[in-house]
């Protein structure tokens, strides 16, 4: 098939280039300038581990390839993909003006029968304003199809190329025949639904998730409270086959660009309904406070953080991925420093982007481990990074000014840190090495 996919960023670029990987003759578009003379050169915008890769094969084959003109891509292609940013308003509704912009071009240039197919995660409803608002500037027969993605940065090309199920609304049987014709090689599982109930499965599957990950970090904080193991609770939890084992790991809550985003969203949603989502407020309020333990951890053990040297591991909100956005480092990172501390981090990848929303003298920017560790009063681990599991904690230990260690991510065994003399605190899991704490207590004063 020929395909234009409107948009380079995560979603866009990511199912463009899996996309020509099947074989289909692809054009991915994007008003940015820079981003597209970047993909000409081969240099990626997003990190994404094995995407460079994949976008030199095809574009080397022949069946990828970048432009800024919109026009021209969509009367090329049978089927255009919108996937551009639909970023969160103030009041937590998605803002739509990069969907209805794309669509307002779409139908500018459409020649012949095309499919329009929206990845775009957008309120119930968007796909039929889309429609109506294209229907009014083109004489032109079109579909409009809901498509959900639900791919997860750092593992966005195994999730685009091997899904657990692919979602299509439409009520158009042409429609249907191209979208399951172009996703038929990547499951069976295929479900066909009218367009408003494919919008809403994409809001409900991300709320869900982002419920059982608050949810299993309330259960932490009670466990830290009655001296239980949270990695024990949730093993025991996820075997029960009505439960699962996903996103019950206890931590400092979710952050990216999709679980906050999508809950507000829904919450907007809702309330636009007349019903209020109780539950999903809560959802967010738990995830807002979870994230500021690691700080409460440092000021019961340090007391007043003024002028104390901090070590932050990890800035991205997730192993695997550049991306900070609504990231828990951002939030802490920055109550420390109106707290008067000093701050070193380190990311192996996320450290420029976190730059670009972060910036001031009280932080020291790291090149390694070692680096944000030395002289340290406390060091905070916000990413579990594979780098940051491997670590030689014994030589750690020897660089900080105080082996106070506030594991967020529960990365580390019990085991592992009884070899060491950290003081070792993490998320729902009963402390460690507590033998030290006089001797600790009594090089704080």
């Amino acid at each position: 098939m020929n395909i234009s996919v409107i948009g380079v960023g995560y979603v866009g670029l990511v199912s463009g280039v899996c996309f020509s990987e099947l074989g289909n003759k692809v054009i991915c578009v994007d008003k940015d300038i820079t981003k597209i003379e970047m993909l000409k050169r081969g240099e990626v915008p997003i990190y994404e581990p094995g995407l460079k890769e994949l976008i030199d094969k095809n574009v080397k084959a022949g069946r990828l390839s970048f432009t800024n003109e919109l026009s021209e891509s969509v009367q090329a292609s049978e089927i255009i993909i919108i996937a551009v940013g639909t970023p969160s308003l103030p009041n937590g509704e998605a803002n739509l003006q990069y969907i209805e912009q794309a669509a307002r071009e779409i139908a500018l240039a459409i020649n012949e029968y095309k499919v329009i197919m929206t990845k775009s995660t957008v309120p119930v409803g968007t796909n039929e304003k889309i429609a109506q608002m294209i229907y009014e500037l083109t004489e032109h027969p079109f579909d409009v199809v809901s498509v959900p993605e639900f791919l997860r940065e750092g593992s966005a090309i195994k999730d685009t190329l091997y899904p657990d199920r692919i979602i299509i609304g439409t009520d158009s049987k042409p429609a249907e025949q191209k979208a399951v014709e172009l996703h038929s090689t990547l499951t069976d599982q295929i479900i066909v639904t009218d367009i408003r109930s494919a919008e809403m499965i994409k809001y409900a599957s991300n709320a869900f998730l982002a419920t059982k990950i608050s949810f299993i970090n309330e259960i932490a904080n009670i466990c830290e409270k009655v001296n239980a193991d949270v990695t024990l609770v949730a093993k025991g939890m996820g075997l029960d086959k009505r439960i699962g084992p996903s996103f019950l790991n206890a931590g400092i809550g979710y952050g990216g660009s999709c679980f906050p985003k999508d809950t507000e969203a829904l919450i907007q949603i809702a309330g636009n309904a007349n019903y209020e989502f109780k539950l999903l407020k809560s959802v967010v309020e738990v995830n807002k406070h979870q994230r500021f333990n690691v700080i409460n951890k440092l000021e019961d053990l340090l007391g007043n953080l003024s002028s104390k040297t901090i070590g932050i591991w990890g800035l991205a909100f997730k192993p695997n991925t550049d991306d900070v956005r609504d990231a828990p480092s951002i939030e802490i990172v920055e109550t420390l420093i109106k707290k008067g501390c000093i701050i070193k981090v380190y990311d192996p990848i996320a450290i420029n982007n976190f730059r670009k929303v972060v910036n001031h003298e009280n932080i020291v920017w790291c090149d390694s481990i070692t680096d944000a560790a030395i002289d340290c009063h406390g060091v905070c681990l916000l990413t579990e990074w594979n780098e940051f599991k491997e670590v030689d904690l014994k030589n750690i230990e020897k660089l900080m000014k105080l082996p106070v260690f506030i594991d967020g991510r529960n990365v580390y065994a019990k085991e592992r840190i009884e070899e060491t003399g950290l003081n070792y605190y993490s998320i729902g899991r009963p402390d460690v090495n507590q033998s030290h704490i006089a001797d600790f207590i009594e090089r704080v004063k």
